[in-house]
């Protein structure tokens, strides 16, 4: 009985210190987005999506986030791609319309053009 007291807690002790490392790295890529240091930025989040893996639910913010980095950097299609990413997979999450209103933004600033998707038809005999 005290071994598997024993191994439950150690259980216990290595989901609370994965979760403390997300944290942390979720905490530092909002650090260093506010000191406008993209490459940083990139790196925390990389290393808090593999932290995240089990917990879908924080992949809209983490996607979000380096949406709003990519659009720093100028690469307007990227983050047009990364916000309907978001979009698409997460249409009810607050990220998703936060990640709309960015799509607008570019489109109104003439960054981003939605290409309208390809039909493909058989060919008739």
């Amino acid at each position: 009985m005290r071994t598997l007291i024993i191994i439950f807690l150690s259980l216990l002790t290595v989901g609370c210190s994965s979760r403390h490392a997300f944290d942390r790295h979720l905490d530092a890529a909002y650090q260093h987005y506010e000191a406008d240091n993209c490459e940083r930025v990139m790196q925390s989040l990389s290393q808090a999506e593999r932290r995240s893996k089990p917990r879908s639910q924080v992949q809209p913010e983490i996607s979000l986030l380096r949406g709003q980095c990519l659009e720093r950097q100028g690469l307007f299609v990227d983050a047009g791609e990364t916000y309907r990413f978001i979009v698409e997979r997460y249409p009810a999450s607050e990220y998703a319309y936060r990640a709309r209103a960015r799509l607008e933004t570019l489109r109104q600033l003439g960054h981003y053009h939605v290409e309208p998707p390809v039909v493909v038809q058989p060919a008739k005999r």
